[in-house]
């Protein structure tokens, strides 16, 4: 029995491979036709005859290196709080250098 985690909630577990078009694309949240596009530009997937896998981490890793930004996909399971609290330092940190940057530029 798992054990409950805040306000009594229970965990599901993320899966640690996702197998196939249509769970890829569900952990994404884009269409197979999508994900499948994103897999011949390079999406980190595992081909084995016709089965195809990958897992969450190089998933998230990827589309971070694509973006440029830090990128983690939210499931069920995530720490939405958590996940604003990260997001919102990220935008404060980005305001934050482009502000010096501006003063420097303007000779300050």
């Amino acid at each position: 029995m798992q054990k409950p985690t805040k306000k009594g909630a229970t965990q599901k577990n993320q899966p640690e491979i996702l197998t196939g078009w249509q769970q890829i694309a569900a952990f994404l949240g884009e269409p197979a036709a999508v994900v499948q596009r994103w897999a011949s530009d390079g999406m980190p997937v595992c081909k084995q005859g016709r089965y195809i896998e990958t897992m969450p981490e190089e998933l998230n890793a990827w589309l971070g290196k694509e973006s440029g930004k830090p990128v983690h996909v939210a499931t069920n399971d995530t720490d939405l709080t958590a996940e604003l609290k990260r997001g919102l330092s990220f935008v404060r940190s980005e305001q934050e250098s482009e502000k010096k940057a501006s003063k420097k530029a303007r000779g300050q």
